[in-house]
C-alpha cells in the first residue's frame, strides 16, 4: 500500500505557498511525517517553513491545529474528512511525491516461510480475494470498518474507503523492491546494522503464482468464482484440477479459521473439498 499521508492546512492556508514563514507539526523527527515534509520542502522551495515536533497522537496534532499552536501537520484518512468539515484545507497528498515507500505489508519470519510454504500462500490468496471483494463491495467494506473502528460518520467512512480501497492499494501485491531498498537505507541512516540485501527480505512467488494461475485475468469471467483462492482448469470452473500447484488451494471461498482448520463455502456438498487441516 502506498502513502496515505495528506498536508491539511488551517482555513487561511489556501495554497503551498501560503505556508511561507508558517509551522507545519509532526509527531518526531525520527517519523516518516518528517522525513515527507523535507521532502515536500525541497520540491517546493519552503525553506522558510518551520517543522515543529508536537508529539502526540493524530488527534492531539488535530488539537494543535484547530488552537493555531501549528498551521499544518501531515494527517492520514479520515482525518481528512474531518479538517473539510471543520473548514481546513487539503493541500497536498504525499504519494503525489513519489517516494518508494510501503506503509502497510504482511511480515512472516523466515522459519515460518521455509516451512509453511502452503500456509502462506493460502493467506497471500486469501489477501488477494480482500481486496477485490472490498473493491467490489464498498457498501459492506465500510460497514466492517464502521463496526471494527465504531466509526459512524459516513464522510469519514468514505474518505477512508477512497483512500485505501481505491487509490493508494496495491491490487497486484508485488512487493517493490526500490521501496524495500528505500526502507532499508532509511534504517541505516538511522545507526541500524542491516546486512541483508532489499532482495533478501521480500519474497514475491506468492503473488507471482496468482498471476501465473490467470487470477487477475479471470477476475469478472462470466460463470466463474471470482476468488483467487478458487483457481480451476480452462475448460470448466467447477473442474477439480488445479491450475498451478498444490500450493494455491482447492475450490471455494476461505472463510475464517475455525478451531485449526480451513472452512470452504459457496458450493454445493458434493462440489467442494473436505475441510482439511492446515
Amino acid at each position: 500500500m502506498g502513502l496515505p499521508y495528506v498536508l491539511i492546512a488551517r482555513k487561511e492556508i489556501k495554497t503551498i505557498q501560503d505556508l511561507r514563514g508558517k509551522t507545519i507539526g509532526v509527531g518526531t523527527v525520527a517519523g516518516m511525517p518528517y522525513r515527507l515534509l523535507k521532502m515536500f520542502e525541497k520540491k517546493f522551495n519552503l525553506q522558510d517553513i518551520q517543522i515543529r515536533p508536537v508529539g502526540g497522537s493524530q488527534p492531539e496534532r488535530y488539537s494543535a491545529l484547530l488552537q493555531g499552536i501549528i498551521q499544518a501537520a501531515p494527517f492520514t484518512s479520515p482525518m481528512d474528512a474531518r479538517g473539510k468539515k471543520d473548514g481546513f484545507n487539503v493541500l497536498y497528498q504525499f504519494s503525489d511525491l513519489g517516494l518508494p515507500a510501503l506503509y502497510s505489508s504482511l511480515h512472516i519470519s523466515s522459519k515460518s516461510l521455509r516451512e509453511r510454504r502452503d500456509l502462506v500462500q493460502k493467506m497471500v490468496a486469501a489477501f488477494a480475494e480482500a481486496v477485490r471483494f472490498v473493491e467490489d463491495n464498498p457498501d459492506k467494506a465500510k460497514a466492517s470498518v464502521s463496526k471494527v473502528l465504531r466509526l459512524k460518520d459516513e464522510d469519514a467512512l468514505q474518505a477512508s474507503y477512497d483512500a485505501y480501497a481505491k487509490r493508494l492499494i496495491n491490487r497486484r501485491m508485488i512487493v517493490p523492491v526500490n521501496s524495500v531498498t528505500e526502507g532499508v537505507e532509511i534504517v541505516r541512516e538511522s545507526g541500524t546494522k542491516v546486512i541483508k540485501k532489499a532482495t533478501e527480505l521480500l519474497d514475491n512467488s506468492f503473488a507471482e503464482n496468482l498471476e501465473r494461475a490467470g487470477f487477475s485475468k479471470r477476475f469478472g469471467e462470466e460463470g466463474c468464482p471470482r476468488s483467487p483462492v478458487s483457481l480451476w482448469s480452462r475448460d470448466s470452473c467447477y473442474k477439480k484440477q488445479r491450475v498451478v500447484t498444490n500450493v494455491i488451494c482447492p475450490a471455494g471461498f476461505l472463510f475464517p479459521f475455525d478451531g485449526g482448520r480451513l472452512r470452504w463455502g459457496r458450493y454445493a456438498k458434493s462440489d467442494r473439498p473436505d475441510s482439511r487441516p492446515l
